[in-house]
């Protein structure tokens, strides 16, 4: 099979690994350039060090590689992680196709930061998607897909890799199925099931305490792709005139009966924080964008007030 690889970050490396060791052909790889002088991982230039044609990523909003791909003969684009917009003309382009990798079950969770999305309601399972990609996002048929538990101790980091772990292969089967000749899976998706996220983040990124124990470790959870960037920030805090954020937290399952976001006992790990009904130890703070230990910051009887609250 002629492959054209769209891709970005871990996924789109793995997925180019995966392309090279097999015998389909990737005739070019659409990812960002890197930075003049950075030493950060570049897709761009280990797509180059395995001899592929690179191109800017941006290029699929243009119709003019349309021409470019028929002339190639290419068969299928696959999308990792990259997250243009393709102009009709190019998903039109290859003989059998454009597929996307989408990190949620569809059609539940459609649209952006949908690992985060699930840790914060609180999911028990999650699930990734392979999809042909039509003009509406995250609509077209589903080829393939695969479910998998969220564990307790899952971050938004960790569940995107499970999503990454279960999605290459699916991709695999995918050009496996296309290369023998048979016809790729389509099942029409259920409108009535579709729900759609954006760039929203809960709450505003704001924590509140009044919130269970439960919710607020969920959202801490969800935010935390430590030591990488999160896409939705660190849930934030006042503490008397400073912002800080919660980077990492845990249940203590022990009941509390004070006012919310008061600092209770302090122990090697961590410092408990009261929430609605339970205490939570943050372990992880950042402030003035220096990650700190919460024992290292907080003290008994400190309160972490709702940003709304001063």
């Amino acid at each position: 099979m002629k492959v054209v690889l769209a891709a970005e970050e871990s996924a789109g490396a793995q997925m180019l690994r995966a392309l090279a060791q097999s015998e389909h052909r990737v005739v070019a790889v659409l990812t960002e350039p890197p930075e003049p002088g950075s030493s950060r991982f570049s897709l761009w230039n280990a797509a180059q060090a395995l001899g592929y044609e690179t191109l800017p990523a941006n290029l699929v909003k243009k119709s003019s590689l349309a021409q470019r791909l028929r002339s190639d003969a290419v068969d299928i684009l696959l999308n990792v992680h990259s997250l243009y917009l393709i102009h009709d003309d190019v998903l039109a382009a290859p003989r059998l196709g454009a597929f996307n990798l989408h990190p949620g079950p569809l059609p539940r969770y459609a649209g952006l930061n949908v690992v985060s999305w699930a840790l914060f309601r609180g999911e028990q399972t999650h699930g990734v998607t392979v999809h042909r990609i039509e003009p509406r996002i995250d609509a077209g048929p589903i080829a393939y897909q695969s479910s998998f538990p969220i564990d307790e101790e899952d971050s938004a980091l960790s569940l995107s890799l499970k999503c990454v772990r279960e999605g290459i292969p699916l991709l695999l089967r995918l050009l496996e199925v296309a290369a023998s000749g048979e016809s790729i899976p389509s099942i029409t998706q259920d409108s009535a099931k579709r729900q759609y996220f954006g760039r929203k983040v809960p709450a505003g990124g704001r924590i509140s305490w009044k919130w269970p124990a439960s919710k607020v470790i969920n959202f801490i959870r969800a935010c935390d792709y430590f030591p990488f960037d999160s896409p939705w920030g660190y849930p934030r805090a006042q503490l008397g005139v400073q912002e800080v954020a919660v980077v990492k937290a845990r249940k203590t399952g022990i009941d509390c009966h004070v006012s919310p976001g008061t600092v209770g006992d302090l122990t090697d790990s961590g410092a408990a924080v009261a929430c609605g009904d339970q205490w939570i130890l943050a372990t992880k703070l950042r402030l003035n964008g220096r990650f700190i230990p919460a024992q290292g910051l907080l003290k008994p009887g400190d309160r972490l007030a709702e940003l709304d609250d001063c």
